[in-house]
């Protein structure tokens, strides 16, 4: 039994070390390949999609994550009914299966053409929030369920409300699920391609408003790499990418500590 149990620990050791082996062999792939184009030009002819990519990560996380997070409040703490709960459920779970494609051609219809948004960071932005909510909604929702219920009893057994309770305790409780729930959601945002190309456009320019098109980084390597243009640049974004990801991921985490 003893060797049963050191050869299941042993495969799991296994399986975690390949994981983490696999991430840092992309990473350093992509960075060596990426290093011999990165000098001031290549920077300069980066702001343009760098500015776009921050600004639809601060805009979609401003839709995004207040609405996440209080979907997860109710179901957690306010729906009553189970089959509110399923059906609301069953939403979130049909959202996150859907191709990011059609997320674009729903942006591309709604945002752009219907509410003449046009192709617009806005545009961009909408739906990539539309495209996150699952994963912020369930991240957040696991993250309540986790906090004590005792905690609870007690704030409501010093005469405090439902509202001060989730306020001042449960919030508090759950901000590393939060935060998990953002730094998954920044993931998605910066990588994604197709939703929007459809919505925020391809305009290689700094933004003066959230109404004017724009290309992010992923669009940018994407063109790079679509037209062959210069593999030694598509890789040189990439790595400016993963930077971008590493530095508002550890922001994150950070203005978390403070917090707390």
């Amino acid at each position: 039994m003893k060797l049963r149990d050191k050869w299941i620990k042993g495969a799991i050791c296994f399986c975690a070390f390949f994981c983490v082996a696999v991430l840092i062999w992309l990473i350093l792939y992509i960075v060596i390949n990426g290093i011999p184009s990165l000098n001031r030009e290549f920077f300069q002819s980066l702001i343009p999609s760098v500015a776009s990519t921050l600004a639809i990560i601060g805009m979609t996380l401003v839709f995004s994550v207040p609405i996440g997070i209080m979907c997860a409040i109710y179901l957690t703490e306010y729906a009553k009914s189970s089959k509110i709960v399923k059906a609301i459920s069953f939403a979130v779970d049909s959202l996150s299966g859907i191709p990011s494609i059609l997320y674009g051609l729903f942006g591309m219809t709604m945002f752009v053409t219907v509410l003449n948004f046009k192709w617009s960071l806005l545009s961009g932005s909408l739906t990539l929030a539309i495209m996150i909510l699952p994963v912020i909604i369930r991240v957040c929702q696991e993250s309540l369920i986790t906090v004590p219920t005792e905690y609870k009893e007690g704030s409501f057994a010093m005469g405090a409300t439902k509202l001060k309770t989730l306020v001042k305790i449960v919030l508090p409780c759950t901000s590393r699920g939060i935060v998990t729930a953002i730094i998954l959601s920044i993931g998605r945002i910066v990588g994604e391609t197709a939703a929007v190309y459809l919505t925020a456009g391809m305009v290689n320019r700094v933004p003066e408003s959230i109404m004017d098109s724009g290309r992010t980084l992923s669009v940018h390597l994407y063109m790079l790499a679509k037209e062959a243009i210069s593999f030694e640049q598509a890789f040189g974004t990439a790595t400016v990418l993963i930077v971008i990801i590493l530095i508002v991921n550890t922001a994150t985490n950070l203005i978390v500590r403070e917090k707390k």
